[in-house]
């Protein structure tokens, strides 16, 4: 058997999805290794190879995980979804009280003896996912009950978005929004999405009210000064100029692989500013392109769901897809000035450990949905 028929054997499910993975991982490889000439310089003495060794190392570990993650029937997911929940929430408690802090923000927690830090917000956003949607098929019919929709929905995605929003408000706003989508797609009452959304702005108030007082655990100034930044400068803050020219200078074709001049001027063009970067190496198609790629996720996904029965394989393949290009799109919006900066990374492709093993393990976890539609129908 060749390799070509063995791979073809091996990798049920959608071929797209399959596709769109390996696509985001050479991507991936080539900007990051691109994009840290300046870092390789100011920490590692001009050893470029170095980020580019540890990165593909990290993605390969992460397709491992994607691979593993496809073969667990998504049935087990469901199981497991109130033990990932009751994992998720702890950590982020003990972020918020002892975690590392990194550019001002408390998101990771150190791992003993290995000197490698976790960012404990990636592993929440799969766990609230896959629980949200186990709640959310538990009911086939049309959620309308108080007691289905209040306790086992709301209350959990308010208490992870509010645990994750002092440090990462951008991440807390990008999963709530998930949820409540997954909740529109789950036929629950839009008088209980509304509510949801009613009660996070509550929480979001009491948070600037908590942060005048504790500054340290939330970071109320950051928030203001980004908005601020945002509405009253028109040419957005200076990484946000940085990322412009470097777009504009990409034009139709871009100025090549590796030749990028604004990396050595915008701040993380590895991972917040990543796609500013790609624009300029790839110009206006290759920019294009990523955008499509993570289009065609969402419309195979969304087939996906239509092709198979509505149950949780279905909604937590939504609710994963729309975590995955709401995110893409962020990180995107913020490249043009769309949006205020975020700190959101560009799934898979932006450098960063947590941030990508988690997306592989989203993907993976799509791709055994994919494989048990393609061979029930179901």
């Amino acid at each position: 058997m060749s390799l070509l028929n063995r791979i073809n054997a091996e990798l049920k499910g959608d071929r797209v999805i399959w596709a769109v993975v390996a696509l985001l991982s050479i991507i991936s490889v080539l900007v990051v290794y691109s994009s840290t000439g300046r870092l390789a310089w100011t920490e590692r003495n001009g050893n470029t190879e170095a980020y580019l060794f540890k990165h593909t190392l990290i993605l390969a570990f992460g397709l491992a995980l994607t691979y593993l993650a496809y073969l667990t029937h998504f049935r087990k997911y469901a199981k497991a979804a109130p033990y990932l929940l009751v994992i998720a929430v702890p950590l982020l408690l003990f972020t918020i009280m002892f975690g590392t802090e990194i550019n001002d923000a408390k998101r990771w927690l150190e791992i003993p003896f290995i000197g490698l830090s976790f960012q404990t917000s990636d592993f929440a956003k799969i766990a609230l996912v896959v629980y949200v949607a186990r709640e959310i098929t538990r009911h086939q019919d049309y959620i309308k009950n108080f007691k289905e929709a209040f306790l086992p929905i709301i209350v959990p995605v308010l208490l992870v978005c509010l645990l994750i929003a002092p440090a990462n408000l951008s991440t807390a706003v990008l999963l709530l929004g998930v949820c409540m989508c997954m909740m529109f797609i789950g036929r629950v009452s839009v008088k209980y999405i509304f509510l949801l959304l009613g009660l996070g702005i509550v929480a979001f108030a009491l948070l600037i009210f908590i942060g005048e007082y504790f500054p340290d655990y939330v970071r109320v100034g950051t928030w203001a000064s980004r908005v601020k930044d945002f509405v009253e400068n028109p040419q957005g803050s200076f990484q946000v100029q940085q990322a412009k020219i470097a777009i504009a200078n990409g034009e139709w074709f871009g100025v090549g692989p590796g030749n990028s001049i604004q990396r050595n001027f915008l701040p993380s063009p590895h991972a917040d500013f990543v796609y500013a970067v790609i624009c300029e190496e790839y110009g206006f198609l290759g920019g294009a392109f990523v955008v499509i790629l993570f289009v065609l996720l969402f419309h195979r996904v969304t087939r996906l769901v239509t092709k198979g029965s509505k149950t949780f394989g279905a909604m937590m393949a939504m609710g994963l897809a729309l975590l995955i290009v709401m995110q893409a799109f962020a990180n995107i919006a913020v490249s043009v000035h769309l949006v205020p900066v975020t700190g959101l990374s560009l799934p898979i492709i932006s450098m960063g450990g947590t941030s990508v093993i988690f997306s592989c393990i989203a993907f993976g976890m799509i791709l055994s949905v994919s494989k048990h539609v393609e061979a029930t129908g179901e």
